[in-house]
């Protein structure tokens, strides 16, 4: 079993900055592949970010690409997923997600095994 807590989400001015951090217990946090996903009300679960095992590749939804960085501490087991130039459309329930799967990255929700409660975060206009 892997558990997985997410901090650091709020409510943030369009434009504005935030990262969330994502804290992982239990198994080898090197052995899995990491994933930031997002759900807003009414929409499906969304793909934004995924890193790999030793952090050195990452995949970024179109949405997202050059606003959000996600990267890896594996020494402090977390994850971290920072967010620039913030948008109302931003404004989801944000899940950090772990996989076991063999690959680099995934922006499939179905592959990971084990996910995080998710934190809020709001942009507002």
């Amino acid at each position: 079993q892997v558990q997985l807590v997410e901090s650091g989400g709020g409510l943030v001015q369009a434009g504005g900055s935030l990262r969330l951090s994502c804290a992982a217990s239990g198994r080898t946090f090197s052995n899995y592949i990491m994933g930031w996903f997002r759900q807003a009300p009414g929409k499906e679960r969304e793909f934004v970010a995924s890193i790999s095992r030793t952090g050195t590749i990452t995949y970024y939804a179109d949405s997202v690409k050059g606003r959000f960085t996600i990267y890896r501490d594996n020494a402090k087991n977390t994850v971290y997923l920072q967010m620039n130039s913030l948008d109302p459309e931003d404004t989801a329930v944000y899940y950090c997600a772990a996989s076991g799967v063999v690959g680099t990255t995934s922006s499939i929700p179905s592959r990971y095994a084990y996910w995080g409660q998710g934190t809020q975060v709001t942009v507002s206009s």
